[in-house]
């Protein structure tokens, strides 16, 4: 099975976070036809193993890709779209799987290089807490010392043959805001009997959104009162997203937000339920890997582009924390439309890229 016919299989197929049973077995069928070691992990992702040659077995480099999609019906009209109605590989998830598998392919053929390569199809990035805990949690790389971890994302802004990079600080961190805002509801003309929860509520989304900054993201983006044009409910829900940069940061803003709700408790003798759930943790790229793959994928003839920060968020974000690791952005071609919708389309031209480029880095880290 070559890249192409792997990716249209995944995107017939699409499962949703934690729900990936048979994108695994999918997935580690053709592994083990190939004669790939690999093995469960993090309940429905697959980790594959391939031992060079030479050098020492212990070094190791991660190549990671995410497997799961989203809730979303497809609409792109193509003989290979999704048949499980209202999900779709939605994200290119279904892209970076199958840009593993070919490496992974052409690594097994010929393991002439250093070290061991691991190949990481890991489950769940789309949800909380993340696929990528649930892999370190069961610490499959102990004992090896990890020289990269290494990941990609397709983007629709970059054209085929681009490969977009940015050094530090990359995508931000992501949490969870669920407020419940409670108040004495009852008639809307009766002012005098009632403690107004609706008025809370507006007043902590305007105070949340002053927080926003080039470096701060609050956005509350679902609303739920149910009253009407004369009943004044009892409770309002409130849920949202906190993006950072920066893990100090990322501390001081959740210490605002909580004495933010405090002031409104106070000024409309309301209770407010304040609950931050933690997150994804920011992506930050190992400078040294970053550069070094940088001047390859120049040398190999592809388009480097220079990216900037992303308020957008990736689980991706926890081996950064741990392992010296990089994330960088395939190019897809603008018309293939926004992810996350249901026309997003990305050229397949790009599959070829992706197996390259990301094959000639894991080379060049193994045998560096």
């Amino acid at each position: 099975m070559d890249t192409k016919d792997f990716r249209r299989r995944l995107h017939r197929c699409p499962e949703l976070s934690f729900e990936e049973h048979d994108t695994a077995a999918f997935i580690a069928a053709e592994l083990s036809k190939a004669g790939i070691e690999n093995r469960p992990i993090a309940k429905t992702g697959v980790l594959a193993r391939i031992e060079g040659r030479r050098g020492n077995p212990k070094r190791c480099v991660v190549l990671r890709a995410d497997i799961d999609a989203l809730p979303v019906c497809e609409m792109t009209g193509v003989e290979w779209a999704s048949q499980n109605k209202g999900v779709m590989h939605a994200c290119g998830h279904d892209c970076h799987a199958a840009v593993l598998y070919g490496v992974l392919m052409r690594l097994q053929a010929d393991p002439d290089f250093e070290g061991t390569l691991f190949g990481l199809f890991q489950p769940a990035e789309e949800r909380d807490p993340g696929g990528a805990s649930l892999v370190l949690a069961e610490k499959p790389f102990e004992g090896y010392d990890v020289a990269a971890v290494i990941g990609e994302h397709v983007d629709a802004d970059l054209e085929v043959g681009e490969i977009g990079f940015c050094p530090g600080k990359f995508m931000a961190s992501a949490d969870e805001l669920h407020f419940k805002v409670k108040g004495v509801g009852g008639h809307a003309a009766m002012r005098d009997r009632i403690r107004d929860a609706v008025v809370a509520a507006a007043d902590l989304i305007l105070r949340l959104n002053r927080l926003n900054s080039d470096v701060c993201v609050v956005s509350i983006g679902h609303v739920a009162a149910d009253g009407a044009t004369n009943v004044i409910p009892e409770t309002v829900a409130c849920d949202g997203t906190m993006r950072t940069f920066d893990e100090n940061l990322r501390a001081r803003v959740k210490e605002m937000i909580s004495h933010i709700a405090e002031e409104i408790e106070y000024k409309y003798d309301v209770e407010i339920e304040n609950d931050i759930r933690h997150g994804y943790p920011c992506v930050e790229n190992d400078r040294r890997l970053t550069y070094e793959a940088m001047l390859l994928a120049d040398s190999k003839g592809f388009v480097v582009k220079d990216l900037g920060m992303r308020t957008t968020a990736e689980d991706f974000g926890f081996y950064t924390h741990v392992y010296p690791s990089l994330f960088y952005r395939l190019g897809v071609g603008r018309a293939s439309g926004r992810a996350h919708t249901a026309t997003f389309l990305p050229d397949e031209r790009a599959l070829s890229v992706g197996e390259e480029f990301m094959y000639q880095l894991a080379l060049n880290i193994l045998n560096r």
